[in-house]
């Protein structure tokens, strides 16, 4: 059976545009026009992820997350416009997975589903396969497989993007990663985000890891250069 997704969004053209590119790689897609519509729907007919559009009328994606949550942990996408950094940290807050920045690819919006749907499938312990290796620094634990991050055994919950970000710099502890080689970690090559989108990922990474720990250091600004991973 193939794998459903729900996409939610006031613009009929990113709905036709997005589900043909979905039904191409095999998955079977829902689409709603409104948070109403899809609420109703998705309380009676689950699905395995859904694509919200923070913006829209008559129930906006923010209070179709939080009626979801009271029922149900699928995961959850946000689709946002490039000014609404406030939306997403809430909506972050509020229990969505990951979020991206309309204009997008629709290829991003593929493996950024792609990743998610893996790491529900590695949660339930369903048809699990080997993947990568922990990768362990210090009191940093990062697992691929499990989308899985510990600070001193503590659970930090990461979006994919966070997620791709700081393993991209603690594979090499010492290493200067530029922004445009992290742009390439999380989104993929010849995928362009602007600079202040990798600023705004790390200043969040930050502020997560000092939630568990505040004398969390190991992320350094290189100005001008980019950031490193201090090593342990």
């Amino acid at each position: 059976m193939p794998q459903t997704i729900a996409l939610v969004d006031d613009d009929r053209n990113i709905l036709t545009s997005v589900s043909m590119t979905l039904e191409a790689e095999g998955f079977a897609v829902r689409t709603y026009t409104d948070g109403a519509e899809a609420l109703r729907a998705l309380s009676s007919q689950p699905v395995d992820l859904a694509v919200l559009d923070i913006k829209m009328p008559r129930m906006d994606g923010m209070e179709l997350l939080e009626k979801l949550r009271r029922s149900s942990d699928v995961p959850v996408i946000f689709l946002t416009s490039k000014d609404d950094e406030v939306d997403e940290l809430m909506g972050l807050r509020m229990g969505a997975d990951d979020y991206i920045k309309k204009p997008f690819s629709q290829r991003l919006l593929i493996e950024r589903i792609r990743t998610l749907l893996r790491r529900e499938l590695s949660r339930g312990g369903v048809g699990e396969k080997p993947g990568e290796a922990a990768l362990i620094r210090g009191s940093l634990m990062l697992d691929p497989t499990r989308h899985l991050c510990t600070w001193q055994n503590v659970p930090v919950e990461l979006t994919v993007t966070e997620f791709l970000l700081l393993k991209a710099l603690a594979q090499r502890p010492g290493h200067v990663k530029s922004r445009d080689q992290l742009m390439d970690a999380a989104y993929g090559e010849n995928i362009y985000v602007d600079d202040r989108t990798i600023d705004s990922h790390i200043k969040r990474l930050r502020k997560k890891f000092k939630a568990v720990d505040d004398s969390f250091n190991q992320i350094e600004t290189l100005y001008g250069v980019g950031y490193r991973y201090k090593d342990a």
